[in-house]
């Protein structure tokens, strides 16, 4: 579907992977981009094309995080409008995957030019931290979502 009719949007294939440290933290990256307020989310992003959910997760935790892994079975899915951070408007269809690892270390290394200008960092939140965070958490119902995913 492309955006070439008035208000359709294109669908966004995308993967994010929740990734929770020995702690039971989630590690979500802050993002500064120029034309909106700073706002946090989980690693993943777009799937290529031909590419799964599953394989753009796995491609995507290397890329953001530095981890080779399997991303983990998916465990939830948030359909939602947004505009990306190229000012395009498209209708995300994000796929959520759950991966527990003991101490993760994190290498940035491998982040695109873009992330690099606008994911310059990124932290481990402890579940009450973020419901309260004084900036925007996408999705805006995280907490809810992890207790739903976690069971607890």
């Amino acid at each position: 579907m492309t955006a070439n009719k008035v208000g359709v949007r294109r669908i966004r294939r995308a993967s994010r992977i929740l990734l929770l440290n020995e702690a039971g933290e989630l590690l979500l990256f802050r993002f500064t981009p120029d034309d909106r307020a700073p706002f946090w989310c989980a690693p993943g992003g777009e799937a290529e094309e031909g590419e799964t959910y599953e394989e753009a997760a796995t491609r995507e935790l290397f890329e953001e995080t530095g981890i080779r892994a399997d991303c983990g079975p998916e465990v939830t899915r948030v359909i939602s409008d947004f505009v990306t951070l190229a000012g395009e408007p498209v209708t995300g269809d994000d796929r959520y995957f759950l991966l527990r690892m003991a101490n993760p270390a994190i290498d940035t290394t491998n982040h695109t030019e873009t992330e690099q200008a606008v994911m310059r960092e990124y932290r481990w939140f402890a579940r009450h931290e973020i419901a309260g965070w004084a900036e925007t958490i996408y999705p805006e119902d995280m907490s809810e979502m992890l207790e739903r995913v976690l069971g607890e």
